[in-house]
């Protein structure tokens, strides 16, 4: 049985100067540690804990999977033996907070690139150049082949249709979201969290178990903003269009035109910028999607 998403809690209410009992829904957090199983096949094989995020319970072998593939740990879903939840002290249920993933005898690791990780993840003055430079090393994430074309009117109404898809949020009003649509705007894929950046890795990593990477011709949707990190990972998973209800910042923007990523920002209210890629944005937007 998965593990709740959302958590039942009684609270005070007060509005107006009124006050009364209520239940409310809360989005469940929850840290996941992500281990890694490696070296050749046998009982004895290394283990070694790559990352503890805070996440919200549910589709967590696609977020390790998104979250490997993303940081180039690994390249393709041939690389993974099996992932499994950790059974450590005796525990027994299926909704434990840590997973290991089991990686095929010969896969060599190079763990620099989690050292990539925990500085782009955080504000330690690393400039924009070296961090664009730190994801160029993770496979071939350049965009300037991909062909992919859009109607500018159709993007008016993903945001409506991301609403409409999100299930938990609905309940709580404290999760993000990362949905794909294809050229048509059909959702194809949506994933939640409290967190931004595992709502992405858990949708990269569905399609990683499905083999869809690359996904050259998605659009990927995310209810906040668009930061760095997000960007960073649409480019290694081959989405050539990332479009955001919020802002994106600086090296967000500068991310997405050094790999060819066309970056949408405030998609909302029939409205939106455009901070590169503007070439696969074909027509011309009516007023009010009219």
């Amino acid at each position: 049985m998965a593990a709740p998403s959302v958590s039942p809690v009684h609270i005070r209410q007060v509005s107006r100067g009124d006050h009364s009992q209520a239940d409310d829904l809360l989005a469940v957090e929850e840290p996941l540690e992500i281990r890694l199983g490696f070296g050749p096949a046998t009982e004895g094989r290394e283990q070694k804990t790559i990352s503890v995020t805070m996440r919200t319970p549910g589709h967590d072998f696609e977020l390790a999977l998104g979250f490997l593939f993303t940081e180039g740990i690994i390249q393709s879903l041939a690389q993974v033996q099996q992932i499994r939840y950790c059974r450590d002290g005796g525990r027994q249920s299926p909704a434990e907070n840590g997973v290991r993933v089991e990686l095929a005898p010969g896969v060599r690791i190079d763990f620099r690139r989690l050292e990539r990780h925990f500085y782009t993840a955080s504000s330690c003055g690393v400039c924009g150049k070296t961090s664009i430079e730190a994801v160029r090393t993770t496979g071939d994430a350049s965009l300037s082949g991909n062909s992919f074309r859009l109607e500018a009117d159709l993007i008016h109404t993903l945001p409506g249709r991301l609403r409409e898809a999100q299930a938990v949020f609905k309940h709580t009003g404290g999760l993000h979201a990362a949905a794909w649509f294809d050229v048509n705007g059909r959702l194809r894929l949506l994933r939640e969290d409290v967190g931004r950046h595992n709502a992405v890795d858990k949708l990269i990593g569905a399609a990683l178990g499905q083999g869809m990477i690359p996904l050259r011709d998605a659009i990927l949707l995310v209810s906040g903003r668009a930061s760095f990190e997000l960007v960073q990972k649409a480019a290694v998973a081959g989405i050539p269009v990332m479009a955001a209800i919020g802002a994106p910042s600086s090296l967000a923007v500068e991310t997405a035109r050094a790999f060819g990523l066309t970056l949408l920002g405030f998609v909302r209210d029939y409205r939106y910028n455009i901070y590169s890629g503007e070439e696969r944005i074909t027509g011309q937007p009516t007023p009010n999607g009219q």
